[in-house]
């Protein structure tokens, strides 16, 4: 069977269009949203994740990186949770902790069905990467993504820096990014046949 979306979202303040593949012979991806640093992250997600991903976003970007960032983030989670159908044969519970130079984060994915996001990350760090992209937005994009996608997801920065020195903002972000397309990868991955769940649907 295959596990493949097509998620057309517009707005008033954006267009997005994305296509998914979980099960891809080729790793593809191809993005643009008009912020550079967010393509970057969300080529890490599909390389790592081992997904076909193609994602194209205009947005007011006139106005600022909000509105990109959090409709691009509801069509990639809404894309996630129509490819993975009744999540039949997946391992469902993944994690996974990647490191950055100095940086560390840890992913934990639950492909449960009930929505849930918690997130933990330094606050001291650059206010924007590449400027168009505002740190404070990371949050966010997790959350929309973890709503749409209909998952539990704790992502957390276990190490931000060096002793004495300051954080490095792209570090912290994409260590992050990386640690979620791994958990992700794993906890999509085929198994057997079954609900994996007591209730016998998630």
């Amino acid at each position: 069977m295959s596990r493949t979306a097509h998620v057309n979202r517009t707005t008033g303040e954006t267009s997005v269009d994305v296509h998914l593949d979980l099960d891809p012979d080729t790793v593809t991806v191809d993005v643009s949203t008009g912020v550079g640093f967010y393509d970057h992250m969300l080529h890490q997600l599909g390389k790592h994740g081992g997904f076909g991903l193609s994602v194209r976003t205009e947005g007011d970007l006139h106005i600022d990186a909000h509105h990109t960032l959090e409709d691009t983030a509801i069509a990639l989670g809404s894309a996630f949770a129509e490819a993975l159908g009744d999540k039949r044969g997946v391992v469902r519970f993944a994690d996974a902790t990647v490191p950055l130079d100095e940086a560390l984060s840890r992913a934990v994915v639950d492909l449960s069905g009930r929505p849930y996001c918690v997130h933990d990350e330094p606050l001291e760090m650059a206010d924007t990467i590449g400027g168009d992209y505002p740190t404070s937005m990371t949050r966010h994009v997790l959350e929309s993504f973890a709503h749409h996608a209909r998952i539990c997801l704790h992502v957390s920065v276990l190490r931000a820096s060096n002793p004495g020195q300051k954080p490095d903002a792209h570090h912290i972000v994409e260590s992050q990014f990386k640690a979620l397309a791994r958990a992700l990868r794993a906890a999509t991955r085929r198994e057997g046949d079954e609900i994996p769940s007591t209730k016998g649907v998630i």
